[in-house]
């Protein structure tokens, strides 16, 4: 088959944290991006994880994206690696799915919250491209260094923009900031912004900077900023 034309505009994939939803998140970060003259430059999406049985949990059955063995996530916290694939995976039919359709790895983000993070970070650093940009919302690296030697060499080149609460008391600040480091022994551009009073949810503030660093990226000027509630948003997140 022919390959598809060029599709112009960028393509952000948001990946919610446990117990969330793609609903959730969209009513979340969409609005950053409703602007005519964004909507129109940008699609968004925002899969919903399948459910699992959380042992931690007491078995209660979440969304949940790999299995979640202990809260809080720590620098020490180590997860079924299988699962971790299984749903990179999925995220990596998604990117095929979308260059096949036309765009550019260069115009692709994918970023996520908590577990949603942990996924995006995955999926990039074991994706056989380049990609735009990977963003991190209180997540951190569910992979041990050992799979430093997969990283492929395009994916080292993907620019990372990650944000923590220094009062996250879910993935504990310490698991973001080694995360971030690792990336940069990598090779690999992290920008970590830090709030020092912020806890497990994201806010206004990351949100606007959210939107600004990837609109830079895909070279869209003059938008219209996006105003927000400046109160943080309270998540039913688990991880």
């Amino acid at each position: 088959m022919a390959a598809a034309p060029p599709r112009p505009g960028g393509f952000v994939l948001f990946l919610h944290g446990s117990g969330g939803s793609g609903d959730e998140s969209r009513a979340e970060v969409a609005p950053y991006f409703a602007a005519p003259e964004l909507a129109a430059s940008v699609r968004l999406s925002f899969p919903t994880a399948p459910t699992a049985s959380i042992a931690c949990y007491g078995d209660a059955v979440i969304t949940a994206w790999f299995g979640i063995t202990e809260v809080p996530i720590t620098v020490k916290t180590v997860r079924d690696e299988k699962e971790v694939l299984k749903a990179v995976d999925y995220v990596h039919v998604l990117l095929d799915e979308e260059i096949a359709s036309g765009t550019s790895p260069s115009d692709i983000f994918v970023c996520g919250l908590s577990q949603g993070g942990a996924l995006a970070i995955a999926s990039v650093l074991l994706y056989p491209k380049t990609l735009g940009g990977c963003v991190v919302f209180s997540g951190s690296v569910p992979l041990s260094k050992s799979f430093a030697d997969k990283v492929w060499p395009e994916a080292r080149k993907t620019p990372v923009l990650w944000f923590h609460g220094m009062a996250d008391g879910l993935v504990l600040f310490e698991a973001g900031h080694v995360g971030c480091a690792f990336l940069e022994e990598l090779g690999m551009i992290c920008e970590f912004k830090a709030y020092p009073t912020l806890g497990h949810s994201m806010i206004d503030e990351e949100l606007q900077y959210f939107q600004k660093w990837i609109l830079n990226r895909l070279g869209i000027c003059g938008a219209t900023e996006t105003a927000r509630p400046s109160s943080s948003s309270q998540h039913k997140d688990l991880q």
